[in-house]
């Protein structure tokens, strides 16, 4: 496997440390609290006076990234609303919903309802004037405002170390499954101005990535 994220709520793997099974490889999955703090920091430092944020994104997955955010999110201030979709149609009313909520950002879950319709979300964040908090650098790409997440890249080649070495006879099972070591944060400058913020000087200095 390659980029796949968490494999053991997924029922891929019995453990990162010990597959026990003809499946292994680098994954997406990271401590979900040290990352969850990391991200929530970084966006009320773009926008420090915000206070309620949706979370946007299937309502149950393996993994319970909603629960963390809730859990976290009132040490830095803040409020997590969730608002569940399961399918493309429910789009345009989750972000009436926002709006109605008076939200002041979202964090878009990155599941398999949103991220085939990532161009489509950034487009209503920014018609909603609606800051975006994404996962991965081709959210940034479709036009979300901030990105922090694995560094897709880092990924690849650590895949082609696995297969090498069973090719030489390693077995799946044996072989502890690498969890992602290496995160970037993006920032889309020309995202920003559509909506009408200024992105702190010391936030843009910190960026692995500024797209303008």
């Amino acid at each position: 496997m390659v980029a796949v994220d968490d494999p053991v709520g997924r029922g891929l793997v019995a453990s990162l440390a010990r597959p026990d099974g003809n499946i292994t490889g680098p994954t997406w999955d990271v401590d979900v609290e040290t990352y969850t703090m990391k991200m929530l920091q970084l966006l009320k430092q773009a926008l420090p006076k915000s206070s309620r944020v949706v979370f946007l994104g299937l309502p149950d997955t393996p993994r319970d990234d909603l629960k963390v955010l809730q859990d976290l999110a009132p040490s830095m201030g803040l409020m997590i609303l969730p608002v569940g979709i399961r399918g493309p149609e429910q789009f345009d009313d989750a972000f009436k919903q926002m709006v109605e909520q008076r939200a002041d950002a979202v964090i878009v879950g990155a599941d398999p309802m949103t991220r085939p319709y990532r161009k489509r979300i950034a487009e209503l964040a920014t018609s909603r004037r609606m800051p975006t908090m994404c996962g991965w650098r081709k959210w940034i790409v479709a036009g979300c405002l901030m990105s922090y997440g694995p560094y897709p890249e880092d990924m690849y080649p650590r895949a082609a170390d696995y297969v090498g070495k069973i090719l030489k006879g390693a077995k799946p099972a044996d072989l502890p499954i690498e969890q992602s070591t290496k995160f970037e944060l993006v920032i889309n400058l020309k995202t920003a101005k559509a909506l009408g913020l200024t992105i702190p000087p010391s936030l843009l200095a910190r960026a692995d990535q500024v797209i303008e």
